[in-house]
């Protein structure tokens, strides 16, 4: 296994939100779906790091991240930005009466629990969504894995995506609610 394959720490994550589209280029792109509906597009993309999702309708871009901290990305039209660390939620208003909501949670597990909720996303993965299952260090290791789904409503999306990183008996939950407001 290659060196490209390995996860960074959770410590070493970042959850940003930008106003604008980010070249794919700049990550590690492992697994990728697009779904174009009449008023907006979203591309979702499984990184090794986390996830870069877009959204995008006629007026209105938004990249969302989760990468290393370490990693240079830009700082242009950069809305939001936190660390990955506990639980944390925020809320933007942005042009033309769309809203964004997120929140994060970083969960360390008991192994074995740990163990259940990660087959639980790997069979909920098997189902729906997006769901990349890292290549495991050995026979007997657990792999980390990335799961995103998407629902969308009247004029609303809701993203939840789960990453797991057994080294460290992790899981990191985002989700994330797109929704014009009139």
């Amino acid at each position: 296994m290659g060196v490209d394959f390995l996860r960074p720490a959770v410590g070493d994550l970042v959850f940003q939100l930008y106003g604008r589209p980010l070249h794919p280029e700049l990550f590690d792109i492992l697994a990728v779906r697009k779904i174009q509906r009449e008023d907006y597009e979203l591309t979702v993309r499984i990184t090794r790091t986390g996830h870069v999702i877009s959204w995008e309708n006629a007026d209105v871009h938004l990249t969302e991240v989760t990468a290393a901290a370490e990693q240079e990305l830009p700082e242009r039209r950069r809305l939001l930005h936190y660390k990955l660390r506990n639980e944390h939620s925020g809320r933007l208003m942005c042009a033309h009466g769309i809203h964004y909501e997120m929140s994060f949670q970083v969960e360390v597990l008991p192994p074995e629990i740990f163990l259940h909720i990660h087959e639980e996303i790997l069979a909920d993965g098997s189902k729906r969504g997006l769901l990349h299952n890292f290549p495991s260090h050995n026979r007997l290791s657990v792999a980390p894995l990335g799961f995103i789904t998407a629902e969308a409503g009247r004029g609303r999306l809701f993203l939840s995506s789960f990453h797991t990183f057994p080294t460290e008996n992790t899981v990191v939950k985002t989700q994330s609610l797109i929704e014009k407001r009139v």
